[in-house]
């Protein structure tokens, strides 16, 4: 099945400003509270919107074949020491 690239950049761009858009509210709580795992997560929210925009303008037809993949990973992990960090500060 053949995808439309236009309908394929369409989507992952979508996508990417939602990720965006999570990413300022993450950033507006940490103004408010100054706690770190507010900022964590907006760290983590922007690299899934990068992670969701680099193959449609960079024409990767497979995330699984670059790079690009470990940026996902990379902001998983970025949430699960924050919210170990967070938790471990409280005992």
């Amino acid at each position: 099945m053949t995808q439309d690239p236009a309908l394929v950049g369409f989507i992952a761009g979508a996508i990417s400003a939602g990720y965006l858009a999570v990413s300022l509210l993450f950033l507006k709580f940490w103004r408010r509270t100054r706690d770190g795992l507010f900022l964590a997560f907006a760290a983590a929210f922007v690299l899934l919107a990068t992670n969701q925009a680099i193959p449609a303008l960079a024409d990767i037809p497979s995330e699984n074949l670059s790079g690009v993949y470990l940026l996902r990973l990379a902001a998983f992990l970025l949430i699960i020491w924050a919210i170990l960090r967070k938790n471990m500060r409280r005992s």
